[in-house]
């Protein structure tokens, strides 16, 4: 499946230009020196909509057949997927509606309206909610778009891997390690994909806030499992994960190590950023930052990269776990 994938993430990253932005390697002295790491953050925070999904989207929408144009996508979001699919809609001509949990982040929630795609929210769990999107995708004859459960939306996360070896490769970079956060696992799926073919040498670490690692939790057991789901700051990184993921069959095969952080410590890696490199970012994002530093000892001297995965947090969210 890997091969066939690395082809779609290949064609993904010629076609999808200039819509999607290549995002910055940018190096960081201040976190290199405190973790004894050569650190880079990949800035997928400075990506179009705040943050990776719109590489997705955007190769989703581009592979979508004229019936299904006209007719419009349903997809189910935490929020950053849903202001992805909203945009590459809108630029495309392509009606998106969009389910979320009540109780996601209203800012995304927000920007979801603002970019022009119908919003439905529902006051459950977010796989709940997720099934109950497919369910009516099916009802009203729309095509439903996964926020990690398909191929396409996959490979345009993969472009992601792409960027970093050819960055890596100008600079004369020998990255040890690709840090990078997980939900449902699209975005390590496809990175994961791209570095076993263009990075073999270098670690693809999968990352989650320890109180919702679904995917972890099937990981480990080799099969997809119901997980306990506490609330966490990583709220893009939430919620469980369909019962025929592709991601885990894919994970299995691209991922080299594993790593949970506690909601203490992924505050405390979003705090340092502001301090360190002056940005803000989410939740999802200082899980990789977080994670980073605590395998820091493994990679000492060595070049390592961060996924910084998005920006869109509320400021009072943010303000309360930079205390």
């Amino acid at each position: 499946m890997t091969s066939q994938l690395f082809q779609r993430i290949q064609d993904a990253h010629r076609l999808i230009r200039p819509q999607v932005a290549v995002t910055p390697l940018a190096h960081s002295p201040m976190l290199s020196k405190l973790s004894g790491c050569d650190v880079y953050l990949k800035c997928e925070h400075l990506q179009h909509t705040g943050s990776f999904k719109f590489r997705g989207a955007s190769n989703k929408i581009r592979l979508l057949d004229a019936d299904a144009g006209r007719n419009g996508v349903l997809t189910v979001s935490s929020g950053n997927h849903g202001q992805a699919m909203a945009l590459a809609g809108k630029l495309a001509g392509v009606p998106v509606t969009v389910y979320a949990r009540a109780k996601a982040s209203p800012v995304k929630l927000d920007a979801i309206r603002a970019l022009g795609a119908e919003l439905i929210t529902i006051d459950d769990t977010p796989l709940a909610v997720e099934l109950e999107a497919g369910r009516q995708a099916k009802l009203k004859g729309m095509c439903f778009v996964s926020p990690y459960n398909d191929i396409d939306v996959i490979a345009g996360q993969g472009t992601i891997g792409v960027e970093l070896h050819e960055q890596a490769q100008l600079a004369g970079i020998n990255l040890s390690a690709i840090f990078a956060s997980v939900g449902g696992g699209g975005l390590i799926c496809g990175v994961g994909a791209a570095a076993r073919q263009l990075l073999p040498q270098t670690d693809v670490v999968a990352c989650w806030p320890a109180n919702s690692a679904a995917l972890y939790r099937s990981l480990m057991m080799g099969r997809i499992v119901d997980s306990e789901e506490r609330e966490t700051i990583s709220d893009g990184t939430a919620g469980g994960i369909e019962p025929d993921s592709i991601t885990l069959e894919i994970g299995q095969q691209v991922i080299s190590k594993t790593t949970l952080v506690t909601e203490e410590q992924i505050m405390a890696a979003m705090k340092l950023l502001a301090r360190t490199d002056r940005w803000m970012i989410e939740g999802a994002a200082g899980v990789a930052l977080a994670s980073m530093l605590k395998l820091a000892d493994q990679y000492q001297g060595r070049a390592v990269a961060v996924v910084l995965s998005g920006r869109n947090v509320m400021l009072e969210k943010f303000i309360e776990a930079a205390k």
